[in-house]
């Protein structure tokens, strides 16, 4: 496999994955299922594949988010609807946000769905061994809607990634709020942003930082030295790497071919206006290019 494209892929999928945080759609569905605030329409959503998890679970395979923030939402949100009715519901709602957002004329065409089976051939094959997010999204069925495919196979894979990624901040000694807040340092984020609505308190921030500075990946002034830069390009090279067994299934050819019919759909989000600035995912400009 070519090198960078599972990095390619994931700057062409997310953005169409982060489709159920942002689009009104989504908003609509949880509130119709009377989940209570934007948070617990967020956990169900996108815990749901997991069952009725408790939040320790939720708080533990997600990562970055306090505890206090997951129990607000947790396990409440199954007392106002099973996890069985919350896919269903997302579901109908990522049906309506993708149709809404590229239009009939674009979801009903071969290419369109070309890139949904091929999108589910990969998710199918990735190895989800030690991944839990993406073993459950990957045992879901296949939907029948290309635009529900589609939006179901880059949510398994971005739940694939995400898995590999905790992983190596786990290895590489980096918790919660030092992952963010050296993502925050390294400008792919809001600081403020990223502590308020993952509901850490600013001591908690504070404390962060010195222990980062402490290991010098940190100046004093919050940038990233030369060590913390270095820090950051190994956590992503590892989650890349970790990312590659969809693509070494699907192929060379067939991953580029994928990559370039996403590209203009995550170009749509992009210029949607749908995800806020310096929203939480970070993600950076566009680094590997592809082919038609």
């Amino acid at each position: 496999m070519a090198d960078g494209m599972a990095r390619a892929l994931w700057e062409r999928y997310e953005p169409v994955h982060d489709l159920v945080y942002f689009a009104p759609q989504a908003h609509r569905a949880a509130e119709a299922l009377g989940l209570r605030g934007y948070w617990m329409g967020y956990f169900a959503l996108r815990a749901a594949p997991l069952g009725p998890v408790s939040p320790a679970v939720v708080t533990s395979s997600f990562y970055v988010f306090h505890p206090a923030r997951v129990a607000r939402a947790l396990p409440d949100a199954w007392g106002y609807a099973a996890p069985e009715r919350v896919l269903a519901a997302r579901e109908e709602a990522m049906d309506a946000a993708l149709t809404g957002l590229y239009g009939p004329e674009v979801t009903g065409s071969a290419e369109f769905t070309e890139a949904a089976d091929l999108a589910w051939e990969a998710a199918a094959a990735a190895d989800t061994t030690g991944r839990v997010l993406a073993a459950a999204n990957q045992a879901l069925e296949r939907p029948s809607r290309p635009t529900a495919r589609l939006w179901q196979a880059v949510t398994t894979l971005r739940e694939h990634r995400g898995d590999g990624h905790v992983a190596v901040l786990v290895g590489q000694g980096l918790g919660p709020v030092e992952a963010m807040v050296l993502k925050a340092a390294a400008g792919e984020s809001d600081a403020g942003f990223l502590r308020e609505t993952r509901k850490w308190e600013p001591g908690d921030w504070t404390a962060a930082g010195v222990r980062l500075r402490e290991r010098g990946l940190l100046a004093a002034d919050g940038s990233l030295t030369d060590s913390g830069v270095a820090a950051r390009a190994e956590v992503e090279a590892r989650t890349d790497a970790a990312a590659e067994s969809p693509w070494r299934a699907l192929g060379p050819d067939r991953t580029a071919r994928l990559a370039a019919l996403l590209d203009p759909l995550a170009r749509a989000v992009e210029d949607s206006d749908l995800l806020p600035p310096g929203n939480p995912v970070g993600l950076p400009p566009r680094s590997t290019p592809v082919g038609d």
